[in-house]
């Protein structure tokens, strides 16, 4: 007879998004999400702002490839420069 109680282990399933900058799958939490909403363009830490969403790896190479057009398609808008600014800004402080 079986035990009651047991069960059976299962994998807990990640979630995985793609990198707008270089194109790699990797877990969620990895990486930084951009969120556009009705107003503007911000760098969501927690990852759970409404609007539509892109992401990023946390290193300035991706960033860099992402602002030069990647991130504006994924986003489907048109980057300001003041967005521009405001997220190269963001990508200075970030390691290589």
């Amino acid at each position: 007879m079986a035990q009651k109680g047991l069960k059976r282990q299962m994998p807990k399933h990640i979630p995985q998004r793609m990198c707008v900058g270089c194109r790699t799958n990797q877990p969620k939490r990895e990486l930084i999400r951009i969120v556009r909403n009705s107003q503007n363009i911000i760098i969501d830490p927690s990852g759970k702002m409404i609007g539509r969403g892109a992401y990023l790896h946390n290193q300035k190479n991706c960033w860099d490839q992402a602002l030069r057009g990647a991130l504006a398609r994924a986003l489907k808008i048109e980057l300001t420069a003041e967005d521009y600014e405001r997220l190269s800004e963001y990508a200075q402080t970030l390691p290589e």
